[in-house]
């Protein structure tokens, strides 16, 4: 069974993190009798309103995207993400467990097992980019940008009844 954890991340300067919106975190998501999980995450996102999915692993440098919300499906393997840049937090993921990432909250992969697939996707409308934590940029004008990302119609696993309606919502 699907459960959920919220986690709050304060500004860390190069890290802007999300003022407003928790990143969120599921266990055990997707829970797969097949071999297909990824395919299985894909049909989930989509049927959700989240899509420009992609396969792949996680970059191993602190990262995040101004201009969009993120959802990550480990569809195979095991990654250890460290959210929030290098004050947030460490996490363990296995297979079946994904995380949505608000716009401007930073992660990165610490280590992996050879097998990790991940699966992405975004809120339907949202292009995404990608700030490296060590980029030279404006900062005021990043953070505009991640307030101004609109909020998804429905959370990218559990649609309108997930944990995205209560717990994403702008003061």
């Amino acid at each position: 069974m699907m459960q959920f954890t919220t986690h709050d991340f304060a500004d860390a300067g190069d890290i802007p993190n999300n003022p407003d919106l928790p990143l969120i975190l599921y266990r055990a998501a997707l829970v797969e009798d097949g071999t297909d999980r990824a395919s299985a995450f894909e049909r989930l996102f989509t049927s959700h309103g989240w899509g420009g999915s992609w396969r792949n692993g996680m970059y191993p440098f602190d990262h995040y995207h101004s201009t969009a919300h993120e959802v990550l499906g480990i569809a195979s393997g095991t990654v250890t993400v460290q959210l929030g840049g290098d004050a947030g937090l460490p996490v363990d993921l296995v297979a079946g467990d994904a995380v949505l990432i608000p716009a401007g909250v930073g992660h990165r992969r610490i280590a992996s097992s050879s097998d990790l697939i991940v699966v992405g996707a975004y809120p339907m409308g949202q292009r995404w980019d990608l700030v490296r934590a060590d980029d030279v940029v404006d900062a005021g004008a990043v953070r505009t940008r991640i307030r101004a990302v609109t909020l998804p119609a429905e959370d990218p696993l559990a649609g309108s009844k997930g944990p995205l309606a209560k717990h994403w919502t702008t003061g």
